[in-house]
Order: structure tokens, then C-alpha cells, then sequence
């Protein structure tokens, strides 16, 4: 197999851990240089990390590391050109959630993605951790029978541990990340429930401003049904009592209910509780099977395609507030 040879955009702090040492820990698979805009810290990073080549300037990486595919780990204002500009010198993509600013956004990526030869994946991660594939197997097991609701319940104060405490809280300024905390966690959740669930056939929601503590909404209210019949119902509020934080997602069937966190470590099937350790690198799982689809071993573990049905459904929740 080829070695896919990575140049990290953005190695920030949701590279340290989650991703970034990932890269040199799968097979046929080696991080070769990283960039960010701040020089020093690029430069920081690549002498942690023992990465050879660090640079200031994505274009500049892209033209001169010698690389052939780009992790793009910036806020998500950047997505977009930074994918196009990859995919036009002919680099591989796998970029960050959520994968742009909105679905217009997402289908200019898709639609570049599949006009050339270049390939790109979206770090949909949590498809490939042990704790949310054992989710999968007991829904099509039917270990509660058929399903007959899910509901999604992250409730947080108004700094969630959920999130990195940065200096510089761009998640909450909608012209960097597209929203606020719900377009930075609510990936995960929904994207679960595509990867869960299959097709959806309508989905509507609201939003509203309620605390005015950022110019993002922090409080999200959404439905989606399934061509399969099943509703899900979700409620995101980030502007609760810390005696009310929330993370739970209850799938409901005919014999029975599972239960999980999305940002947890348990599964509940009725009265038995599975406990998960995951990854040390969460991303690890996913990089491996992208390598694979790079390399032409695998179909897509989660194409842009997916990622622009997935825009649709939250530009969906918070379109009303928008208008």
C-alpha cells in the first residue's frame, strides 16, 4: 500500500491529543509536516510532536512538504477554501466537523470532491469508536424490539466542560464556526443518528438567542424523521443550571430502551450497563479506515455527500432565528 503522508492545517489544540499523534500510529500512514498561521507555535508543535517540517502558509505546505493528503483541523470558516485548494492540487482531504459553515458551503466541497480524483472523508469519528458501534449492533440486533422514538437531551451551563476553555471562544462567534456550541457538539449526535438511522425524510427545528451572552443561539430545538419511520427528537441548551447538565440520547422500542451519553462512557440496554475505555486518540479508529480509503482498500467512511445532508438538518434547526 501507498503511505499516505499527512500535512496537518490547523495543528491546534483539537490536534494534540484527540488526532494528531493518530496519524503516525496507523498503518501505512506518517505525519510529515503541520501549519498554522502563528509561526512559533507551528514551529512548537512539529518539536513536540517530532514532526520534520512545520510551516506558516497552507499553500506553501501543500506545494513544497511532499505530502499527498491534508488534515484540515481549522475552525470551520476555513473548510472550505482550504478543501478546494487541496483538492485542486490533487491531495487527499479529511477535514473537521462540522464541515463547513452550512449546507451551501458543504455541497460546494461535495460537489468538488466528486468532480476530481482527489478523495475526501469528513471526521465523523465517532462511526468508528467500539462504544457507538456497540450501539449499532444492539439496534440491528433488535435487542429492544422496534424502535419507536429517540430523544436527545444536551443540556450545559455556559462554559461546558464539553469544550476546550480557550482564550479566544471563536465556537460562539457564528461568522468562524457557523453557530455556537451546537454546531460545535451536535455534529456528533446527528451524524450518529444518520449513521444509526439511514435516510431522512423531513426534518424542521428552531433556535433562539435566550441567555445573549455571545451573538450564537443557545437553544436549539430539532425533529427529524427517518425514512424508516423513526422520529428523533432533540433539545441542545447551553445556558442551564449546572445542576441540570444533560447528555443522553434514549432510543425507545417495543422491548425496551438503550441508553447513552454521547460524550460518555456507558451503554444501558434496559437494566444492563456496558462500560467503554475508549481510544487514547479517539480519532485513531477513523484515521485508519480513511487511510484505507485512500489506499482504495475501503468505500468512503464518511463522504461529503453524507456531511451536506447533515448541514441541511441543522441549517434546518436554526433557519427560523436566522430569517
Amino acid at each position: 500500500m501507498d503511505i499516505i503522508k499527512w500535512g496537518i492545517i490547523g495543528c491546534g489544540d483539537v490536534t494534540e491529543v484527540k488526532s494528531g499523534p493518530a496519524f503516525n500510529k496507523v498503518p501505512n500512514s506518517q505525519l510529515v509536516a503541520v501549519m498554522r498561521r502563528d509561526s512559533a507555535k507551528a514551529a512548537d508543535y512539529a518539536r513536540r510532536h517530532q514532526v520534520e517540517k512545520w510551516f506558516s502558509d497552507a499553500e506553501q505546505m501543500m506545494d513544497e512538504a511532499g505530502i499527498n493528503a491534508v488534515y484540515i483541523a481549522t475552525p470551520p470558516a476555513a473548510h472550505l477554501d482550504y478543501a478546494l485548494a487541496a483538492l485542486k492540487k490533487g491531495l487527499h482531504v479529511y477535514v473537521e466537523k462540522p464541515v463547513t459553515l452550512n449546507a451551501a458551503e458543504a455541497e460546494q466541497m461535495a460537489a468538488a470532491a466528486n468532480a476530481g480524483k482527489a478523495k475526501l472523508a469528513v471526521a465523523h469519528y465517532r462511526r468508528h469508536v467500539p462504544l457507538f458501534l456497540k450501539v449499532k449492533e444492539l439496534i440491528n440486533s433488535q435487542s429492544i424490539g422496534d424502535i419507536r422514538t429517540v430523544q436527545i437531551k444536551l443540556w450545559q451551563p455556559r462554559r461546558p466542560s464539553l469544550v476546550a476553555d480557550i482564550e479566544n471562544n471563536w465556537r460562539l462567534d457564528p461568522e468562524v464556526s457557523g453557530g455556537g456550541y451546537f454546531h460545535d457538539l451536535a455534529p456528533h449526535q446527528l451524524d450518529l443518528m444518520l449513521y444509526y438511522f439511514g435516510k431522512p425524510v423531513k426534518y424542521q427545528g428552531f433556535s433562539l438567542n435566550q441567555g445573549n451572552f455571545s451573538k450564537a443561539d443557545d437553544n436549539v430545538n430539532g425533529q427529524i424523521l427517518f425514512e424508516n419511520k423513526i422520529p428523533v427528537n432533540g433539545s441542545w441548551c447551553f445556558d442551564t443550571a449546572e445542576s441540570e447538565e444533560t447528555d443522553i440520547c434514549e432510543i425507545v422500542g417495543t422491548g425496551g430502551k438503550i441508553s447513552f451519553a454521547f460524550f460518555g462512557n456507558y451503554i444501558k440496554l434496559n437494566d444492563e450497563t456496558f462500560n467503554f475505555v475508549h481510544p487514547p486518540h479517539i480519532e485513531q479508529p477513523m484515521i485508519e479506515q480513511v487511510v484505507k480509503y485512500f489506499n482504495d482498500e475501503r468505500s468512503n467512511p464518511c463522504s461529503a455527500d453524507e456531511a451536506v445532508i447533515l448541514m441541511k438538518i441543522m441549517d434546518s434547526f436554526v433557519q427560523d432565528n436566522r430569517d
